[in-house]
């Protein structure tokens, strides 16, 4: 695991990380077959996008304000098979990439806040996990509704 000499470091890898989502949710939404499945995407990209900004405002001396409320886990993304982003061909790929992308990015940063010795660090990564936490809720939702209506 990566290890930070100054808070500033976490900050710039946790923006890189955000970063990396919006491309993420962006090359998602240019493959989206329907129109409704690109604005979803492109949703998260902003949502993606506001993270970084946040996190550019703390890095920039703002005070971080931590969400705490709990996040239910369908725990439906345990029981999907993975699927390559190249090779997201449905609606259902593109939850299943989306659900396993937001469960990864979860688990790093309840990783990360378990081993920093900042208390800042360990809020500002317990906040962004919430934050994935949510994503994920969503596009298990949204896949739930999916194989309902199917």
């Amino acid at each position: 695991m990566k290890s930070w000499m100054s808070f500033d470091e976490i900050l710039d890898f946790a923006i890189d990380e955000e970063e990396d989502a919006v491309k993420f949710y962006a090359e998602l939404a240019e493959k989206a077959v329907h129109s409704s499945m690109r604005k979803v995407f492109l949703l998260f990209a902003n949502e993606e996008e506001g993270h970084k900004l946040e996190l550019i405002a703390v890095k920039e001396g703002k005070k971080f304000q931590p969400d705490n409320k709990e996040i239910l886990d369908l725990k439906i993304s345990d029981y999907t098979v993975d699927v390559n982003i190249d090779h997201v061909e449905s609606y259902e790929d593109a939850l299943v990439v989306a659900m396993k992308k937001e469960e990864a990015a979860c688990k790093l940063y309840l990783k990360l806040s378990e081993i920093v010795d900042s208390e800042d660090a360990k809020s500002i990564f317990k906040a962004l996990a919430h934050e994935e936490a949510k994503h994920k809720l969503h596009f298990e939702i949204a896949y739930d509704d999916m194989l309902k209506e199917n």
